[in-house]
């Protein structure tokens, strides 16, 4: 799964989106599927909460070289 962001606009971009929006919506429109998404979201989250958890656990765990997380606390600081 692709990571967003969101731009300075409001747009959201990633390398291929898979979901285009339309350009004319009105408030009334836009605010009909914002509710509709929201509701999804939250049934997906009763199901699959914990799934998700781990999911997005395992794509944001560091899986590289952690030396550089190393301390020496014998060192005097250089301040």
């Amino acid at each position: 799964m692709k990571r967003r962001t969101r731009l300075q606009s409001g747009s959201l971009s990633t390398s291929s989106p898979f979901i285009t929006l339309p350009e004319g919506w009105s408030p009334e429109q836009a605010l009909a599927v914002f509710e509709i998404v929201d509701e999804l979201r939250e049934i997906l989250w009763h199901r699959y909460g914990g799934q998700i958890q781990q999911a997005l656990r395992a794509q944001r765990s560091t899986t590289g070289s952690t030396s550089q997380l190393d301390i020496d606390y014998g060192d005097a600081p250089p301040f």
